[in-house]
């Protein structure tokens, strides 16, 4: 037991603004709110992050592979870089949902695609 009783556990974050005499509509700037130590903002900043990552690759994939499809590749080339993009925009997707570390290596997998694709040039 931690010999604290109900009473002296504080119940909402409003009223804990409230004891420090702080109104929350008062804060001018987001930056006093996010507390970079924070778990919420960390998780946060992975989830966009992965996102915006796999949205990236994912376009730059489907670039490539329309620069291969006007090439005089091979057709397993510019398939490479279309299916490795399609690997990064779902890696995109779970990054959105907050699936970070199956979105960190569904990324990785999309990249090795299209990596090995570009081999067959």
């Amino acid at each position: 037991m931690s010999g604290r009783g109900d009473s002296e556990i504080s119940g909402t974050g409003e009223e804990q603004h409230a004891e420090s005499g702080q109104d929350v509509e008062a804060v001018e700037d987001v930056e006093d709110l996010e507390d970079p130590d924070d778990p919420e903002y960390v998780a946060r900043r992975a989830r966009w992050t992965a996102a915006g990552s796999g949205a990236l690759l994912a376009l730059a994939g489907l670039a490539a592979a329309v620069l291969r499809v006007t090439g005089s590749a091979p057709v397993l080339v510019p398939a490479a870089y279309a299916f490795g993009a399609g690997f990064c925009a779902f890696a995109a997707f779970l990054g959105s949902r907050g699936r970070t570390r199956r979105a960190l290596w569904v990324l990785v997998a999309g990249v090795m695609v299209m990596a090995f694709g570009d081999q067959f040039d």
